[in-house]
């Protein structure tokens, strides 16, 4: 089901333009491909009315990305190829507007953390695929995107799903790698996936408590956890090694005037206030393999219902004690 796109036709439409779509919308657009951003709120409102104020280590500049609200005020085309780039608690209800839009033949790429949103996409579209994202954004200020990448923008791996390579995502990893990132083709790209789903164990962590020693310690059973739930449900899953090796020396920082690097995009989501996470497609897809499977995974369930509780609740970030977090891991069954 792999449609052939010339690379110089391709329109890109960037799904979710926070930090990472914003910065990938930004990159594209710069490099003269065509570009559309779907975004929401006052985000959306000031990138119409100013353009997307883009800051990297080498350059502010303002750029005028066209930018919808809906995919229903998008003319799809044919040559038109959807990157997905929403936390996953807003894939489900953003794939069914995007069906009820343009069809379900468009073809999709889940450039997104988590492994849950490509079975979302899949049980709605022909065409989907994985993508692996390695890309350090933020986007606090509506209209406002940064990235503190001074070198490679990002690394972008791709395939079909759930596995192969097809003219398609040559195309699109080659546009990718022609603006600034690191994009190969990857025909088993969901075993990144699963191994950045490790790395991201400990996102929640970092939004809900401030830094400490302890944290090796919880990080090491989040890790331990992951580890026994994808042995036992025969899950293959990238070695750290090989993730290390895949990222080498590409993702270099540099510094951007008066802003400083934060944390990760769970933090984000605290800090902005946004009354949700995405806690449950990460430490919550531990929790779920757990009790598929049997298998204990307290430290997961923990950090589950505490980033969950600080977002309902509207609580700034890192305001749980890791005394707490750590109580909560004992008593949590």
């Amino acid at each position: 089901h792999c449609r052939k796109f010339e690379v110089i036709r391709m329109r890109i439409i960037i799904y979710g333009a926070g930090g990472i779509g914003g910065v990938i919308g930004a990159q594209l657009f710069q490099g003269g491909m065509d570009t559309v951003l779907i975004a929401r709120g006052n985000h959306l409102r000031t990138i119409q009315n100013n353009g997307l104020f883009y800051r990297t280590p080498h350059q502010d500049i303002t750029l005028p990305i066209p930018a919808v609200d809906h995919p229903s005020k998008i003319g799809f085309q044919e040559t038109d190829v959807v990157i997905l780039t929403m936390k996953s608690q807003h894939t489900e209800q953003a794939l069914d507007d995007l069906r009820a839009a343009g069809g379900d033949k468009i073809p999709v790429f889940c450039c997104q953390n988590g492994v849950a949103n490509e079975r979302m996409a899949a049980r709605r579209f022909e065409n989907v695929h994985a993508q692996m994202v390695y890309l350090p954004a933020t986007l606090l200020e509506p209209g406002t995107v940064v990235t503190h990448a001074a070198a490679t923008i990002g690394v972008l791996d791709a395939s079909i799903y759930p596995e192969g390579n097809c003219k398609l995502v040559d195309e699109v990893t080659t546009a990718l790698n022609e603006n600034g990132f690191s994009a190969r083709p990857n025909p088993t790209v969901m075993r990144f996936k699963y191994g950045k789903l490790i790395m991201n164990l400990g996102n929640a962590l970092s939004a809900i408590s401030p830094p400490g020693e302890e944290t090796k310690v919880i990080r090491a059973q989040l890790r331990a956890e992951a580890e026994t739930c994808f042995a036992t449900a025969g899950i293959d899953c990238a070695s750290p090694e090989e993730e290390k090796a895949r990222r080498g020396n590409l993702m270099k920082s540099g510094n951007v005037t008066g802003q400083d690097r934060v944390a990760g995009s769970s933090w984000q989501s605290l800090a902005r206030s946004t009354g949700n996470i995405e806690t449950d497609f990460l430490n919550g897809e531990i929790v779920l393999l757990g009790r598929l499977h049997g298998i204990p995974t307290p430290a997961n369930l923990a950090l589950q219902r505490l980033a969950n509780h600080l977002a309902d609740a509207n609580a700034p970030p890192r305001s749980i004690p890791l005394a707490e977090v750590q109580r909560q891991i004992k008593d949590a069954h």
